[in-house]
């Protein structure tokens, strides 16, 4: 007797591990997940690095049980928006011509990444009579309109609106990541009934482990890293990250210059993006309390995380429902308090003050950054670290890795089953 073939799925993202980019640390929990359930997983992505795209990878590869399949001509870095639209059309182009002629297809899960994703996932489904999830990771064209880089009338954003509106009917689930992504998901199109609110997880295994343990496990991985970098006995004021342009740094940046003679202090910017610049604006200027690192390997998330003593998290007001604060996750999820900048009215600003792990700031108000800071050096360290168990436990309660993931896969599932009843 012939054995049943498993269910196949295909993943479409334009950034995949080993890139550093959340996006793609996040599809490959999926992707991990799904093949341990049983499913034929595939993954189309890119064959060079996002952020540096001088960084190749394998174009076949199988990875933890994944078939990974990367096109060329899907990534010329970052230095221009025509530049990065080129990369994420042919890209796109790729992914969908591939997927009309991938044999056993069953479901299609597809991202923001690149923004049009989600219109390919739409085709792709339309032509293969297959179930997809859209899983929303911010929204375009709100973004560049928020940025000023395109107006709201122009006829770019009208038909990248009428390609969202496609998708949104389309999916047979769009997951956001905020209610308040959720609110502009449905003034779009009312989708209220296939939504599912559900927040990406932390990239760490911590959140799973006992709260002392944990804490303790990241103390000696924090001392690690600052022995390293030159840290030790210094108050370290962490942003670890995407330098996204809609996550401003300028007044923590100001602040620093404020603080630049108190030598107990240091800031420390990990990561990349369109706000790196700034920081190394500074750097080149003569700061000499702000240090500047590259996106740290997966693998050592840990051991970077855990050396701040506090970890900064920012949301542009304007955008508010238009991206996530991802990082916020990590930062909990390895016992630190937060120090964010934003609206209270924000995903991030309804846990933080609400919840007792940090503090909240305007944009802009510099002198309230030096006194949180000041308070939060000041504190006795047993204190700090209070404010830091209550993040982690807040994060593995209401931001379990395991829970999320478990959550995002079965609607998947889900998916798949209702499409074979049809």
């Amino acid at each position: 007797m012939k054995q049943a073939q498993p269910p196949r799925l295909l993943l479409i993202s334009q950034v995949y591990v080993p890139d550093p980019a959340a996006v793609g640390q996040h599809f490959a929990d999926v992707t991990e997940e799904m093949a341990a359930r049983g499913w034929d997983v595939f993954v189309f992505t890119s064959a060079r690095a996002y952020d540096d795209p001088s960084l190749r990878f394998p174009r076949v590869e199988e990875r933890n049980g994944v078939h990974v399949r990367r096109f060329p001509l899907s990534s010329f870095g970052k230095r221009s928006i025509p530049v990065r639209l080129l990369a994420q059309s042919l890209f796109m182009l790729q992914a969908v011509v591939r997927a009309m002629f991938l044999p056993g297809l069953s479901a299609v899960v597809v991202s923001t990444s690149p923004p049009f994703a989600g219109f390919g996932g739409a085709m792709i489904g339309i032509v293969r009579r297959v179930p997809f999830l859209w899983w929303v990771m911010d929204l375009n064209p709100d973004q560049m309109v928020a940025a000023g880089k395109l107006r709201p009338t122009s006829l770019f954003v009208r038909v990248f609106d009428w390609m969202n509106r496609v998708t949104f009917r389309r999916a047979g689930k769009v997951v956001a990541l905020d209610q308040f992504m959720a609110e502009r998901l449905t003034r779009k199109l009312d989708v209220a009934t296939k939504i599912d609110v559900m927040p990406p997880w932390p990239h760490t295994s911590i959140e799973e482990s006992d709260a002392q343990q944990a804490m303790a496990t990241l103390a000696r991985a924090g001392s690690l890293f600052r022995e390293r970098h030159g840290l030790v006995d210094r108050f370290v004021v962490m942003y670890s990250g995407n330098h996204a342009i809609q996550h401003p740094l300028d007044t923590l940046l100001d602040a620093a210059a404020r603080l630049e003679t108190d030598r107990s202090v240091v800031f420390v910017f990990i990561g990349g993006g369109a706000g790196k610049a700034g920081v190394e604006r500074r750097i080149a200027a003569g700061a000499t309390n702000i240090v500047s690192l590259p996106y740290q390997p997966l693998e050592k998330l840990e051991e970077s995380l855990g050396a701040a003593d506090v970890h900064v998290v920012s949301m542009g007001p304007e955008v508010v429902g238009i991206v996530h604060p991802c990082k916020i996750y990590g930062a909990m999820a390895v016992g630190r308090p937060i120090l964010f900048f934003g609206p209270r009215e924000s995903h991030a600003g309804v846990i933080v003050e609400p919840g007792g792990i940090g503090w909240r700031v305007e944009h802009g108000d510099v002198e309230g950054t030096i006194s949180a800071i000041r308070q939060a050096a000041a504190m006795p360290t047993e204190h700090r670290l209070a404010l830091g168990s209550s993040a982690l436990r807040m994060v593995s309660e209401a931001f379990s890795r395991r829970r999320l993931l478990s959550r995002l896969c079965d609607h998947v599932e889900r998916l798949n089953a209702r499409a074979a009843k049809t």
